[in-house]
């Protein structure tokens, strides 16, 4: 029996009723599970300065005692088969601790195979101390060891997952900036010498900190890089501190993984284990708890469109419909660390997450401080541009009614121009307008804290929505019928918390303005993607810079950039074998464009370009 169904197995008959068993690709719903262990980011820096017998030592008592061994064997096949250098290196590295910098990248990189995690978490604490120390003493010149970082960007990349492989440099809570700066900015070099979409380069920053960092992020950005991503710390050091109720040291640990979720660094897990889409979740609301794809009745007792005599009843029957989902994907994620933790030890992963080793007990089975949980929220502001729309054009101008709308919704718009235009004209998020970005901020607080109840009632250390995007808008959006924000059945839905594509038009500054009032602290990361043209990045860097500092002063917690023009992406679709340097934020992850699917490659085009 596979791990998958003995997790379903498990499932009491309430929660075996609101998820299908089909895959969230495939099916037609509003909430889906995800069968996955994912975001461990482990103690690399604990690693390095014991070396493999150190660490032996270290877990000779505990269920994960079998490691530094496994390590060894790797070491010795390799024996015979590499280069003398290499030979040197894994010799030297067999039994004590790396003593220099290609030593320490090579037990790092061999380790981190081994645990089968994608995400390095602050690779610059871990490695910057061995390539000072090596700089100084001229043991390496800076050209050996960036074409040794370049080396490990290229394995990486070849180790392919593009929706993981980050590593994160920069930030608060370093011990050693001064050595952590080194290898940061030997790491933002290796990603513009390399150009691959792998690893995912983010940069936390800080005032105060190293300048140099901010101002070669800023150059590799603008030369179509879309690495690194940028992370406030001024802002997410508080929000991280009360999402997941803890220390401010310990949020001073925040390590983006994966699509943008957060961990704290070898501290806590996060696995994000479910998907629920909130524009699915109203389409059920707006036809009495029933999906109108397949028929099927999803939630019971819920009104008909017609019973609505204001909107704060149908905005409590959309409520009542997503908490009914959140409450069960709650559920099936502890029931997959119930299950993880009876299946396998995860000794690797185990054996580098704080407080495994002291209590004996593996990431998953009551061993890691801290065991929370990720919620994926998808059609998130097509929801809240639709609630308002309905707000505004049945219940305030009394325009139409609820049935008419509905109506015009399920023929899709066809023979219905004019209530799709008037549904278009409503104002919508992303334009710094009042009525359209408080009913965003509604949505947002509403699944947030709907999210973040279920932790105890599961019995995990937290349970925290994550606004993210892996192209899941587009393929969410296939199976989601026409929405009352002007939206036609089948098509994308908005990129994470971004405003849907031309909806936005009042300008750049206005677009930032909405993006900061969404609370940053009810979540566990949300993906911010925006699209500048070339010509931000020459003469006007200094008004670029301006403005997006100016966005981060205001409360802006993150950035993920893509300096393109329209016409290179027009260019890429029709001759893709000539275009295969042009890189493209999807939405937690890069990609050449020309290797996204159609759909993906239309929505992207569509984005607002500023």
């Amino acid at each position: 029996m596979s791990s998958v169904e003995k997790v379903r197995g498990r499932y009491p008959q309430w929660v075996a009723e609101r998820l299908p068993s089909d895959a969230w690709t495939e099916d037609s719903g509003v909430a889906f599970p995800l069968y996955r262990m994912a975001g461990s980011c482990l103690n690399f820096p604990r690693l390095l300065q014991l070396g493999l017998d150190g660490l032996e030592a270290e877990l000779a008592d505990t269920p994960f005692k079998f490691v530094a061994d496994h390590l060894r064997d790797t070491i010795d096949s390799y024996i015979g088969s590499v280069s003398e250098e290499m030979v040197k290196t894994l010799l030297a590295i067999r039994n004590k601790p790396p003593r220099h910098f290609r030593e320490a990248i090579q037990l790092f990189w061999l380790y981190a195979l081994h645990s089968g995690t994608w995400n390095y978490g602050r690779l610059d604490v871990a490695l910057g101390s061995f390539l000072k120390a090596d700089l100084d003493k001229g043991v390496l010149n800076r050209e050996e060891a960036l074409e040794l970082v370049c080396g490990l960007w290229r394995l990486m990349h070849s180790y392919d997952n593009m929706y993981d492989n980050r590593l994160i440099v920069g930030g608060r809570g370093r011990p050693d900036e001064a050595a952590a700066d080194e290898f940061a900015l030997l790491a933002i070099e290796a990603t513009r010498k390399v150009r691959l979409n792998q690893p995912q380069l983010s940069l936390r920053f800080y005032d105060g900190q190293n300048s140099e960092l901010w101002e070669r992020a800023i150059d590799a950005i603008g030369e179509g890089c879309t690495f690194p991503m940028l992370y406030n710390d001024e802002v997410n050091i508080p929000a991280v501190q009360k999402a997941f109720g803890v220390s401010a040291d310990l949020a001073e640990q925040y390590t983006p993984y994966g699509c943008g979720e957060y961990v704290l660094n070898h501290y806590s897990e996060g696995s994000p284990n479910g998907v629920i889409n909130l524009l699915k979740a109203l389409e059920i609301t707006l036809h009495s708890g029933r999906d109108p794809n397949n028929g099927r009745q999803v939630v019971e007792d819920v009104p008909s469109a017609a019973d609505y005599q204001d909107f704060d009843a149908l905005w409590q029957s959309y409520c009542r419909v997503v908490e009914y989902h959140v409450a069960v994907l709650a559920h099936q994620q502890k029931l997959e660390y119930d299950v993880m933790a009876e299946e396998a030890p995860l000794a690797f992963i185990s054996a580098l997450t704080s407080d495994c080793v002291q209590q004996k007990k593996s990431a998953f089975g009551g061993g890691a401080r801290f065991l929370g949980g990720c919620l994926e929220t998808y059609g998130y502001t097509n929801a809240a541009d639709s609630l308002h729309v309905l707000q505004e054009l049945v219940f305030n101008q009394k325009r139409y009614t609820l049935p008419q709308l509905v109506e015009a919704m399920d023929a899709n718009y066809e023979g219905f121009s004019e209530i799709q235009a008037a549904c278009r004209q409503v104002s919508k998020y992303g334009n710094d307008e009042g009525m359209a970005d408080s009913m965003a901020r509604k949505v947002h607080e509403h699944i947030c804290n709907e999210a973040s109840k279920q932790a105890v009632k599961v019995g995990l250390s937290s349970y925290l929505v994550v606004v993210i995007n892996n192209w899941a808008n587009t393929v969410l959006g296939w199976k989601t019928c026409a929405s009352a924000d002007g939206r036609k059945s089948g098509q994308p839905m908005a990129n994470a918390n971004n405003p849907s594509p031309g909806s936005d038009l009042n300008g750049v500054t206005a677009f930032l303005n909405s993006l900061v009032k969404l609370d940053p602290s009810l979540h566990a990361g949300a993906v911010q993607n925006m699209k500048f043209s070339k010509e931000w990045f020459g003469e006007m860097r200094p008004k670029f810079e301006a403005l997006i500092k100016t966005y981060f002063l205001h409360g802006g917690a993150q950035a993920m950039i893509t300096v393109v023009s329209r016409d290179d992406m027009e260019a890429a679709m029709r001759e893709p074998e000539k275009w295969g340097h042009l890189m493209v934020r999807v939405g937690g992850f890069s990609i050449r464009f020309v290797d996204l699917p159609r759909p993906g490659q239309l929505e992207v085009l569509a984005r607002t370009l500023n």
